[in-house]
């Protein structure tokens, strides 16, 4: 994959202090890690609670659950967001 892909994030809401919310607190460490990688990312709300999808040139290259990413952060001790960043990488 070149080192400069878009990338679109496609999250959805999930439940927190009771509410459900899109909420992107979650989607820091993900997208630093990407960025710090070469790419580009694009946020797009998405209407499936709890999930995180990668999507690179049409194909979804990962998916997980919101609430496993860690919250805040540089996504640099995160194992998903490293995960994420070699499945982008990996896509064709």
């Amino acid at each position: 994959m070149p080192k400069n892909a878009t990338v679109f994030v496609r999250y959805g809401p999930y439940e927190s202090c009771g509410l459900v919310e899109y909420r992107t607190f979650r989607l820091e460490g993900l997208e630093s890690s990407l960025v710090a990688h070469g790419h580009r990312c694009v946020r797009e709300e998405s209407r499936e609670w709890n999930t995180v999808e990668l999507v690179v040139n049409g194909e979804r290259v990962f998916t997980c659950c919101v609430k496993n990413l860690q919250f805040g952060g540089d996504g640099k001790l995160d194992p998903l967001c490293q995960e994420a960043v070699i499945a982008v990488e990996n896509a064709y």
